[in-house]
């Protein structure tokens, strides 16, 4: 390694990559699979015999302008009662021509900020321009993360915010009314926060469904992003069976990984052509939304060209800041 490697802390990702930039780079990401131009090999990600954590590894390359980019990190729900993350990773960025290393920097701040981007990229192209009222589930980062990012693409003036803990949701309720122009909060069950929600947004690592299809109002678009794994699942059947269309981040990745998908393709309430890529939206090649009153779910499992084109968003700032 030479003095030319970048070394990035989490505050100094977090400075780097403001919101507009996060999210501008989550669109070329999808934008580039929707085009066919990126490269996207298989993620790993496996749950630990010893415990609840699960190990990930993602590999992929943005565009031939950028080097190749790689995330290692791991899931531990436990943290949540510590009030620590649950998502801990480094990431690493090769040379497009030598291979040579360039860049090492927290992942998991770069795994919250383009989470809730590429979130906000999907509201952006699904949601009806009008949304102005956010239910939100869960109160950790990555909520108070999809809050700030979605209030990016819609004019929100409403949200409410569930999560189990009390003092943790009203805490979180109070730091983003602090920071934002609108109120947030803090409400005592899922229902109350999803009900009468134009946009619904799940943040949470649930493994039992947190937003129930009953309660979407009419032109309700729902993202998760909790839905990882086989064994995880925000939303119920019914979210899936109102749905006008379902989008997914990668219908392959989401076949193996997302609870619901799995579990929808398993006992034939979806087939794999249901599986709409984001990517496919944004460049025209598929439509989700057709009328004012469609529920549209989006379901986000992670895609390592996420990462890929978050890191090179920070690495160009970071050069850019050199004398």
């Amino acid at each position: 390694m030479t003095d030319d490697v970048l070394f990035l802390s989490g505050d100094r990702v977090t400075d780097l990559l403001d919101a507009d930039t996060a999210i501008a780079s989550q669109r070329a990401a999808f934008t580039a699979l929707g085009d066919g131009e990126a490269d996207l090999p298989g993620k790993i990600m496996h749950p630990s015999r010893f415990d609840d954590s699960v190990v990930f590894a993602y590999v992929s390359r943005l565009s031939a302008d950028t080097g190749a980019v790689a995330k290692f990190g791991s899931v531990n729900p436990a943290n949540a009662r510590a009030g620590l993350p649950t998502i801990h990773a480094v990431i690493s960025a090769l040379d497009r021509s030598t291979g040579q290393l360039v860049a090492v920097m927290d992942g998991t701040a770069v795994t919250t900020l383009r989470t809730a981007a590429g979130s906000a990229v999907a509201v952006d192209a699904l949601a009806v321009p009008d949304a102005a009222h956010l239910g939100v589930l869960g109160s950790g980062a990555q909520a108070l993360a999809h809050v700030r990012a979605i209030a990016r693409v819609r004019d929100l003036t409403s949200v409410r915010l569930w999560s189990p803990n009390p003092r943790r949701r009203a805490q979180a309720a109070e730091t983003l009314t602090a920071q934002l122009s609108f109120p947030v909060e803090a409400v005592a069950t899922a229902e109350a926060a999803v009900t009468g929600a134009s946009v619904v947004a799940a943040c949470t690592l649930s493994t039992t469904p947190v937003v129930h299809g009953a309660w979407l109002a009419p032109g309700c678009t729902v993202v998760s992003v909790g839905s990882f794994e086989p064994t995880r699942s925000e939303v119920d059947p019914e979210v899936l069976r109102r749905s006008a269309a379902v989008v997914v981040d990668d219908p392959e990745t989401a076949a193996e990984h997302a609870g619901p998908i799995v579990d929808a393709l398993r006992d034939g309430l979806l087939t794999p052509d249901d599986l709409i890529p984001l990517g496919a939206v944004l460049t025209g090649r598929r439509s989700a939304r057709t009328r004012p009153d469609d529920i549209v779910h989006y379901n986000s499992v992670g895609l390592g060209i996420q990462d890929a084109a978050a890191a090179w968003a920070v690495i160009d700032a970071a050069k850019k800041e050199r004398p």
